[in-house]
């Protein structure tokens, strides 16, 4: 689980097969520092394991459905830089929102406009991701956690508010019109739909009823 706080910037290299080399730019080098084997990284969003530590980075593996889900084996993401973050610690500071690491779908920057206070991004979003995007809501992108300024439900585009530090701590600063990047829902969202779905039956072992809620104290 991560909090979609970027911590670092990288570079991603295919060794051949699965596997794949994510090199930390020189600046961001701090996050090599109590990373172990078998941890949990972030990449660009991405939940990846450590399977061997290098001097300025690590070697994982991305599955085949991993590629055809996210952004990681187009040519647009070895050529450029992706956004690392270690997983969260148990006691540590969720700064952002409960991020998965579990991405839901590939959308693409329409718009950018830098305004006196921020950068103003809008993205298109898949079905797959759309139906959770409710304004003032979270929404992870590129394993960043921003909050949904405006959602445009007829053209499935959602735009976010980019403050100064973060465009120029992750790569959203090198994105153009037409850049893809990786989408992730609001847990939450996923869940409150699950259990709203038509016909489903999600039964404890007591029935909450007046009576219930009496003879427990709630009500009087």
């Amino acid at each position: 689980m991560f909090t979609g706080l970027v911590q670092a910037l990288g570079t991603i290299k295919p060794l051949g097969g699965d596997s794949w080399q994510i090199t930390c730019v020189s600046q961001s080098l701090s996050i090599m520092q109590d990373l172990a084997y078998g941890d949990s990284v972030a990449v660009d969003g991405v939940c990846l394991t450590v399977e061997e530590i290098l001097k300025d980075g690590f070697i994982a593996s991305a599955s085949p459905e991993t590629l055809r889900r996210t952004t990681l084996g187009t040519e647009e993401a070895q050529q450029g830089y992706v956004n690392l973050e270690t997983s969260l610690r148990v006691g540590g500071k969720v700064g952002g929102h409960f991020v998965m690491g579990h991405v839901d779908g590939v959308g693409q920057l329409v718009s950018l406009e830098q305004t006196a206070s921020s950068w103003e991004m809008t993205f298109t979003a898949p079905e797959a991701i759309a139906r959770y995007i409710v304004p003032k809501g979270s929404i992870t992108v590129n394993g960043i956690s921003l909050t949904v300024a405006a959602y445009d439900p007829e053209l499935s585009q959602f735009t976010v508010a980019v403050i100064p530090l973060t465009y120029a701590e992750t790569n959203l600063r090198y994105l153009v019109p037409g850049s893809l990047v990786n989408l992730e829902g609001d847990i939450l969202g996923k869940y409150v739909e699950k259990f709203l779905q038509p016909g489903q039956r999600h039964t404890t072992d007591t029935d909450i009823t007046p009576a219930f809620l009496l003879e427990h104290g709630y009500l009087s």
